[in-house]
């Protein structure tokens, strides 16, 4: 029973997709002939000895639409996705395949809302066939391209025409040979400009001696040994670090170089290549080392005054720092006893004074001659 059943469904596939479907299809037939949709589920019913009552039951599909599928009425049928869900349904119940049959209810009742496409390679066969055609377009475009360029090339080729240069004297290498010949006069030298001279510098009257507490007109005076003057930090860049009134060591670089400050727990303070000019200012009572692969890169400055270079790859900036303040404590030395050595010298000054006139009485009082005025300060 069951090949029979099978047997009735089965159909052409090829015959099929080669009929174009009808817009309304035939009502089902009980014609041997006729193999619709309808009609093989009709013949796939009655072999298998169901009535529309038990399919509904089994496909839970009315049995006005199971009626409609085996008449081929496909208008009575809900919207389209129901109805392949309901030949689905119905081509299960009976042990068909499924698939098969909602492709042949697509092909009896296609979607009219989709246009209809045409078959596949339509569109390449028909390029083929125009092929030569569009060849032959393009060949003759190409053509007329090519022969355009070369025409608008030849028209531009200039005939040979004379040379535009003067003519050549005969006697050209005799000329020449004279001109080297000829000797070079230069005219007679110039006096050399005058050099550049500076004035003196102008000293205020009694400024030196009260700042030294020695008289410069007194020949027995000895001088006293003047403090070496190193050179002054000038900026020339960038300054990183500490502020000025708080650093005094200052380091800058004469070169690009790696500058590298690491504190004494390891971490890294600082670390820049520093252009030429660059400078780094320390902060005070910082234990940490400096770290460069060119310490002769780097200029110390301590309390402004040059101190040298680096002396090492990696120095200790605490010695810097130590530099710096036994500096100071000698420069505030210095001061003090310069400042004691003119008090001194005042007191000597007064008391000579003091004697002298014990010594030799009043005197009367004389004008002071008169004397020219002092030049002016440069």
């Amino acid at each position: 029973m069951d090949q029979d059943r099978q047997a009735a469904f089965d159909f052409d596939a090829d015959a099929t997709l080669d009929q174009t479907p009808e817009p309304t299809p035939q009502a089902a037939s009980d014609d041997p002939s006729d193999d619709s949709l309808g009609a093989s589920l009709r013949a796939a019913r009655l072999a298998s000895g169901l009535s529309l009552a038990q399919l509904s039951t089994m496909t839970r599909v009315h049995t006005r639409f199971l009626t409609a599928l085996e008449q081929g009425e496909y208008a009575v049928l809900p919207s389209r996705i129901f109805s392949m869900g309901y030949v689905r349904a119905y081509a299960g119940a009976l042990g068909l395949d499924e698939l098969n049959a909602v492709e042949r209810f697509k092909q009896e009742y296609p979607d009219a809302a989709v246009p209809l496409q045409p078959p596949t390679g339509a569109a390449l066969q028909q390029m083929r066939q125009n092929s030569p055609k569009i060849l032959g377009v393009i060949g003759v475009f190409l053509a007329v391209v090519i022969g355009w360029n070369v025409f608008q090339r030849i028209n531009r080729i200039e005939a040979p025409h004379p040379s535009d240069l003067v003519a050549v004297p005969e006697d050209w290498a005799e000329q020449a040979d004279r001109q080297r010949d000829r000797a070079l006069y230069l005219g007679a030298p110039r006096a050399a400009p005058p050099d550049q001279t500076t004035p003196a510098m102008y000293v205020t009257p009694g400024l030196e001696a009260q700042l030294t507490g020695v008289d410069p007109d007194d020949p027995n005076a000895v001088p006293p040994p003047a403090p070496p003057v190193q050179a002054a930090f000038n900026p020339r860049g960038a300054i990183y670090g500490a502020s000025a009134t708080v650093s005094q060591v200052t380091l800058q670089a004469r070169k690009p170089a790696i500058l590298v400050i690491r504190q004494g727990d390891g971490r890294i303070l600082f670390a820049r290549q520093l252009a030429a000019g660059e400078a780094w200012r320390a902060p005070p009572s910082l234990p940490a080392t400096i770290d460069t692969p060119d310490p002769e890169a780097f200029d110390v400055y301590l309390n402004g005054e040059h101190g040298g270079v680096l002396p090492a790859p990696q120095s200790p900036l605490g010695t810097l720092n130590n530099r710096a303040q036994a500096a100071a404590r000698e420069s505030e030395a210095r001061a003090a006893a310069a400042v004691e050595a003119r008090a001194r010298a005042a007191q000597a000054a007064a008391a000579a004074a003091a004697a002298a006139s014990a010594t030799t009485g009043p005197q009367p009082y004389q004008p002071a001659p008169a004397t020219a005025a002092p030049p002016p300060a440069a």
